[in-house]
């Protein structure tokens, strides 16, 4: 209990004042490497000014004091626990089952944003198709796609590019390059201020619109929902997420509402990107290797209606894992915006 407020502040002050120096410090050398006496030190400031904050809450004076001692108590909690963090051995299932999901959770509203802005581009895409099929021949990267789908339907169900001209290799390898291309450039282009990224997104839209539509006219909707399921259910979500990071990043960069300094937002966020861009690269893992040793194969060595299932499954097998993994377990994280 405080009996001179005055007094009080007199005393505590000193502490406060170099809480707060060490915290901008930390801040200004973008680095948290502290020896262990200067970690001891900062856990006891942090506790002081924790002390001090529950003893002020009974005044119903001095509320820019309290405001600021809220202020470098949250910030010290962020460095503490950050530290602790860091000590605390990595383990690699638990970060994919227990952290990589609660993190897109917290920072799903990113998530969202980059899904409306793919779905813009494949509305735009499907829609530029429909009107002029002939505009495929712009809007589509891949030249294994600029053959009519009917024509590239017979010709892998007869197996010619698999056996005569290894066709079939280059075009899961230019599938996979071009997307782990997209995951990495969508993620740096957030730097941007985030139009690089909203920008890359919207283009992925749109080519997956396009060729959706121009198989959709053909008739061959089974082949492709076979080709592209497999792999597309893992792989395309491994996109989004990774424009998840970039605009996360954009959204640091900004710092709409908020008031904390750039390098202050790019710390607390740095361990979520770090887990987010983890997460795409064991996605796309996987995703290449059903891709190129499932998506390929088509009727009649493997039915579509198979392919279709399994690409069903894993989708939602994946909406089950990023939606309920990982709840229950300790994140200090959660709850940040």
């Amino acid at each position: 209990m405080i009996i001179d407020l005055r007094r009080f502040i007199e005393a505590e002050r000193p502490y406060w004042t170099e809480l707060e120096a060490m915290l901008n410090r930390l801040d200004d050398q973008l680095s948290d490497r502290l020896n262990v006496e200067q970690a001891r030190r900062l856990h006891y400031l942090y506790e002081r000014a924790a002390a001090d904050l529950g003893r002020l809450t009974t005044f119903a004076s001095e509320p820019e004091l309290r405001a600021f001692l809220e202020r470098i108590v949250a910030r010290a909690y962020a460095h503490v626990h950050e530290h602790r963090r860091r000590m605390e051995r990595f383990r690699p299932m638990a970060w994919l089952f227990g952290t990589f999901p609660r993190t897109f959770r917290r920072r799903v509203r990113a998530f969202w944003l980059s899904v409306a802005l793919t779905v813009a581009g494949v509305i735009f895409g499907g829609a530029v198709v429909a009107v002029d099929p002939e505009a495929k021949a712009i809007i589509m990267p891949m030249p294994h796609l600029q053959m009519h789908p009917s024509e590239r339907v017979a010709r892998e169900e007869r197996m010619e590019g698999r056996n005569m001209d290894g066709a079939m290799a280059t075009f899961s390898t230019d599938l996979m390059t071009h997307n782990t291309k997209v995951s990495i450039m969508v993620m740096a282009l957030g730097l941007t201020w985030g139009v690089g990224a909203s920008l890359l997104l919207f283009y992925n839209g749109v080519v997956l619109g396009a060729v959706v539509m121009d198989y959709l006219m053909a008739g061959e909707g089974e082949f492709l929902a076979g080709w592209l399921l497999p792999h597309g259910s893992i792989e395309i979500p491994a996109i989004l997420i990774a424009g998840q990071a970039g605009l996360l990043l954009a959204g640091a960069l900004i710092g709409w509402g908020d008031r904390r300094g750039m390098r202050t937002r790019f710390r607390v966020l740095a361990p979520d990107l770090a887990t987010l861009i983890g997460g795409v690269a064991v996605m796309l893992v996987w995703a290449g290797i059903v891709e190129s040793f499932l998506s390929q194969l088509h009727a009649p060595v493997l039915p579509y209606w198979a392919k279709i299932v399994f690409g069903l499954v894993e989708l939602g097998l994946l909406m089950a894992f990023l939606g309920r993994s990982g709840r229950g377990g300790a994140d200090p994280g959660e709850g940040k915006s």
